[in-house]
């Protein structure tokens, strides 16, 4: 049932967010080389769930200054956790994933670079 509901919020999350369909593969899969931005890609795909950008917990955890390994980040982002985290392996390149875990270990808090 949980399952179900996270699938739901995350419907909804895309449908009020405005992305869909082929309008979410321009907006997630450009690769780093051009031009990704990966502060909109992180806002408008894991800001719902990990806020200040990653400097602070909501429904997820802070990511600013986590300790774990940039092979577990890599495979939380694409295999997701059940009950707490859709899998992202189908929607971002491995180039994107690579961009956000810079972004994740890049974060620092607000004003403060």
């Amino acid at each position: 049932m949980k399952s179900h509901r996270l699938n739901l919020a995350v419907a909804g999350l895309i449908v009020t967010t405005g992305i869909t369909g082929a309008g979410a593969q321009q907006v997630t899969n450009p690769s780093a080389q051009s031009g990704l931005d990966v502060r909109a890609l992180f806002a408008s795909n894991c800001g719902f769930c990990h806020g200040d950008g990653g400097r602070s917990a909501g429904r997820g955890p802070q990511l600013m200054g986590t300790q774990r390994s940039d092979e577990f980040i890599r495979e939380r982002i694409k295999n997701g956790k059940e009950g707490a985290m859709p899998a992202f392996g189908q929607m971002f390149s491995d180039s994107d994933i690579n961009a956000i875990i810079k972004y994740i270990h890049e974060l620092k808090p607000e004003g403060h670079g």
